[in-house]
Formats: C-alpha cells, sequence, structure tokens
C-alpha cells in the first residue's frame, strides 16, 4: 500500500468513449473465463484470453500490494482471491477487495511460471524445476514433483490431470491429486508456454517449431505441424483452430483436425518476434509483438483488421473484455483498447517494465510488473 498515494499523483491519461458498452459475443460459453474467476493463466482451457462481464466506464487504481521482487507471472484470481508468484520465491495470495496479503508460500526458487487453481489446490512451477501444488486454504505443500530443469510453462488441466511443460524439452501430465507421473512427452526444444486442452487433446508448441497434438490420456502424440520457427507464445484455441506468434515474425493459424496452416501474417515494414500470447473469439484475433504494435487480425484469413502502435515492445498478453482489449508494455503503460477499432479508450503509466498479463474477475483487473508491485484496477 505504500506507493498508493504516490501512484496517485502520477501522470494518468483516461479517455472514456461516451455511449453504450454493449456485451462484446465471443462465441462458444464453455471457452470463455466467468465473471467471478480467472484460475490459469488466459482463463480457461482453451487459452482464449477472454473474459466475461462487464468493463467499467471509469476506471480507477483500486490499491497495490508490494513483493519483494519483480513479478513477471500472471495471476490466478479464484473465490475473491488473487494468487501471484514473485520473483522473490514466494507465492502470495492476496484479498482482491482490499489488497490485504492472506498468506505467502515459499518456492525454492524464483516465480515465472503463472499460477493455476483447480480443486482447491494452487499449482505453479519455480526455476529450480520444482513444481507445486499448495492447498488454497492452509497454504501448505500437498506435493511437489521435480522436473530436471526450470519451469516457466503455466499449468493447464483436464480430468484430475495437471499439465505443463519444462526447460528439461518435455511436457508433463501429473495426477493433481497425487503428484505421481502419468506420462511425459519429450520435445525436441524447451517447452516456454502452456498447453492448451480442447477435446481430450493437449495442444503445444515450444522452442523446436513444432506444434504438437497429444492425447491426453497416453500422451501419444496424434499429429505435429512443422511451424518453421521457436515458439515462445502459448496457442490460443477457437473452434479447432490455434493461434500463436513466432520468434519469425509471424502469427499462425493452424487447422487442428486437418493439420494445415491456414494462414501466417507478419507485419509488412516491422519484422519483430511475437512474445505474447493472442486473444481469440469468433470475430477477432488480437496479439501484441515486439515490434512495439497491437494487431487485430480476422480469424478466418489474417487479413489485418486494425493496428494500433505504441512505443515500447509488448510482451503482456492481451485480455479481451467487454468491448475492449487490455494488456501492458515494457515502458510500464496500461492500455485499453475498443476492440472494434483499436481506439485507446483508456491509459495508464505504472513507470516499471510490465511483462504480466491481465487477469480479470469480479469488474476488476490486476496485474504486477517489474517494480514488484501488484496493481488492482475497477470502478470506486
Amino acid at each position: 500500500m505504500k506507493k498508493l498515494k504516490k501512484l496517485l499523483f502520477r501522470f494518468v491519461f483516461c479517455i472514456i468513449i461516451v455511449g453504450s458498452f454493449s456485451t462484446l459475443i465471443v462465441g462458444y460459453s464453455e471457452s470463455v473465463s466467468n465473471s467471478f474467476d480467472w484460475p490459469s493463466f488466459r482463463g480457461d482451457q482453451q487459452l482464449t484470453g477472454v473474459a466475461n462481464g462487464r468493463f467499467p466506464d471509469d476506471i480507477e487504481l483500486l490499491w497495490t500490494f508490494e513483493t519483494k521482487d519483480a513479478i513477471e507471472s500472471t495471476s490466478a484470481i479464484y473465490d475473491g482471491t488473487v494468487y501471484v508468484g514473485s520473483l522473490d520465491g514466494y507465492l502470495y495470495a492476496v484479498n482482491l477487495e482490499t489488497g490485504q496479503v492472506k498468506w505467502k508460500y515459499q518456492a525454492t526458487d524464483e516465480i515465472k511460471s503463472s499460477p493455476s487453481v483447480y480443486e482447491n489446490t494452487i499449482y505453479f512451477g519455480d526455476e529450480q524445476g520444482t513444481f507445486h501444488a499448495v492447498d488454497i486454504q492452509t497454504n501448505q505443500k500437498k506435493w511437489i514433483f521435480q522436473a530436471d530443469a526450470g519451469i516457466i510453462s503455466s499449468a493447464n488441466f483436464i480430468d484430475d490431470r495437471i499439465l505443463f511443460g519444462s526447460y528439461d524439452q518435455c511436457l508433463y501430465c501429473l495426477d493433481a491429486k497425487t503428484g505421481v507421473l502419468i506420462w511425459k512427452f519429450e520435445t525436441e526444444g524447451y517447452v516456454h508456454g502452456a498447453p492448451a486442452i480442447v477435446d481430450n487433446l493437449v495442444v503445444t508448441s515450444g522452442c523446436d517449431g513444432y506444434l504438437r497434438i497429444i492425447n491426453t490420456q497416453n500422451g501419444v502424440e496424434n499429429r505435429r505441424i512443422l511451424l518453421s520457427d521457436y515458439i515462445v507464445a502459448s496457442p490460443a484455441i477457437y473452434s479447432h483452430n490455434a493461434y500463436m506468434g513466432t520468434y519469425g515474425n509471424q502469427v499462425i493459424a493452424v487447422d487442428l483436425k486437418a493439420g494445415q496452416i491456414l494462414w501466417k501474417y507478419e507485419h509488412p515494414v516491422k519484422q519483430f518476434p511475437f512474445y505474447a500470447s493472442a486473444a481469440v473469439t469468433e470475430k477477432i484475433v488480437i496479439v501484441g509483438g515486439r515490434d512495439k504494435m497491437v494487431h487485430a487480425l480476422e480469424p478466418k484469413s489474417g487479413k489485418l483488421i486494425w493496428a494500433y502502435a505504441t512505443k515500447s515492445q509488448i510482451e503482456s498478453s492481451p485480455v479481451i473484455v467487454d468491448s475492449r482489449v487490455i494488456f501492458g508494455t515494457s515502458a510500464g503503460n496500461l492500455y485499453a483498447l475498443a476492440i472494434d477499432s483499436g481506439e485507446p479508450v483508456w491509459q495508464f503509466t505504472v513507470g516499471s517494465p510490465i511483462i504480466a498479463s491481465p487477469s480479470v474477475a469480479l469488474g476488476k483487473f490486476v496485474i504486477g510488473a517489474t517494480d514488484g508491485v501488484l496493481y488492482c484496477f475497477g470502478k470506486k
């Protein structure tokens, strides 16, 4: 809370667009995070980055919470509590309404993996390669699992199974209750991003340049699609198509059923990698790049709908809520853009680089920055 008074005197630019804030139709409801929780990195199993609910007309900074080192991962929100990891090696549980800490849990190393909540347990990995399962009520360790290298990938879950990647080049599937290894799949490169899940299949990409489709029950690879360049971003899935940016300066759409690339998009002038994951609905794909731009693409064709230029690189993955797109930049600016035009409707400066992505629930959104501060915004 120490920085709250100071932040209120910082430069705040806020433009409110007058008119109706009609809810955006986003397609399949099961692929959209409900308005009460944001249980994992991109809000749902398909990693769509879409939140339900409305975007407040008047956004204000509600509170801040300070950790002792940078926050690079995305928070989870469950049952009115924010769970956030820090490079100080602690996972914090923070009250969403007040910003007061409930408890903290010490990991074995820095936490860059975004936590995921499943069945009253919080799951995350650390830089030591330790994967933790922690009871959200008691903050006591339920079990740990040791991978052979650091874990930045966030976990996804299906049928009491937890799936995540590691820098040991493996995708792991564990029993969520016991931590016992069910299977692991060895790729040919680091697995940085979170795996997506659709139709009992796990879709994962990594630094070997492949998009892989793997059976969640037995770990058998059903199909692989060569994307040529290595991928840090997590795949976002909508209607059996996967969308992701690459380090080859492209955004790629893949038909998962056919196993074919639908389209590739790259800016005609600015050639920079895409680190952030996409947000996707039936009507639009949104992705930010190290070219300092947010690109809005047509899902079926990859045609550019609009682009918005910021003044710094974008590694924060955008989130769609209502008719707005929210994200952060490496210059420490937060933006909300109108989804139909890309015009800015709100901006806030925190002053430190933002790598983490927004988490949205109960009419609020939270995001961490490299100054070690967790920021919460909403309507007072």
